[in-house]
């Protein structure tokens, strides 16, 4: 009994396939782990073998079913560190014992200020992962963040160069959007009509699970670098409303509206909701810049429209 259990933990150990060498499992602290992305990398750490600590505010929260068929985390993390990202006593030893760093921490439509989350709080977890000696911190981005004036984009770069002037070897991944973005497209749909600025304007989002496949990948073979990466499938935007439409078996119907009112719009929403003028000067500058990174994965947006459209009983 005892030299079975032996046996059993020595194969636990192996890595090295084929080898004999014997090596402890990886320790990556997720940032972010209860949003759309971050379930997925926790998924697949898991699944690859990983122990996986997990910051979240709510355990509750993270084992109950994430957003758009994003996975529970229930069984799927070792560690929980519950808490307050903004919390720099919290944070101060938050990647102790860890061997790796995954980040997909940021805000998008929430209230709070990105400089708090973006920035500050994800410098607060590279200063931790620096202290406690961590090997490699993938950061999750968003392709074009230098270019657009949106303060969420200016807080992630900020975050960005950062990590790249640290000694930790980094890996910063930059995708266009997520498939998760892409369900305003489809919430305009079912209202019966899609607006768009441009709608010869070009973008491949991509899905959770492919991205956290590419982010791990990258981890993994701990080459430093920037990557532009989104999904197999190009699309204009006003391929997307088709999409959207044919996922609701509805004709097509799109308008196009002049980026001309977008400048006073946002001016006005500025003056009584600065977060949500913000995301309006994020997704519009989205909508009028080609954002295409390198092809990858294999999950197909209208799929994805379709499973949405099933689950609603549109």
């Amino acid at each position: 009994m005892a030299s079975g259990m032996v046996l059993c933990v020595y194969n636990w150990l192996l890595i090295s396939k084929g080898r004999g060498k014997i090596t402890k499992r990886k320790t990556t602290l997720v940032a972010g782990a209860t949003g759309y992305l971050g379930r997925f990398v926790v998924a697949e750490l898991h699944r690859r073998g990983h122990k996986v600590r997990a910051i979240t505010r709510s355990r509750e929260r993270a084992v109950s079913p994430g957003p758009w068929d994003s996975p529970s985390l229930d069984g799927l993390v070792d560690d929980w560190a519950v808490g307050e990202v903004t919390n720099p006593t919290f944070i101060a030893d938050v990647a102790k014992g860890v061997d790796d760093v995954i980040s997909t921490l940021g805000v998008t439509r929430q209230k709070a200020n990105p400089w708090d989350i973006d920035h500050r709080a994800n410098l607060a977890i590279l200063r931790s992962a620096e202290k406690h000696g961590v090997t490699h911190f993938c950061f999750v981005n968003v392709i074009g963040g230098d270019q657009c004036p949106a303060q969420l984009t200016r807080a992630k770069t900020a975050f960005a160069q950062e990590l790249a002037a640290s000694r930790i070897s980094s890996q910063i991944i930059n995708p266009p959007g997520y498939f998760s973005d892409m369900t305003q497209i489809l919430q305009m749909a079912r209202k019966g009509r899609v607006f768009l600025f441009r709608p010869e304007t070009r973008i491949n989002p991509i899905h959770g699970a492919d991205l956290a496949k590419f982010c791990i990948d990258r981890l993994t073979d701990g080459e430093e670098g920037a990557w532009n990466v989104g999904g197999p499938e190009v699309f204009t935007w006003k391929g997307l409303a088709e999409c959207a439409f044919q996922a609701l078996q509805r004709p097509t119907r799109v308008t196009t509206v002049s980026p001309a009112i977008l400048s006073p719009l946002i001016g006005v929403l500025g003056l009584f909701n600065r977060r949500k003028a913000d995301t309006l000067r994020f997704i519009s500058w989205n909508m009028l810049h080609d954002c295409v990174g390198e092809p990858f994965g294999t999950h197909g947006l209208l799929d994805f429209y379709k499973d949405l459209v099933q689950k609603d009983g549109d």
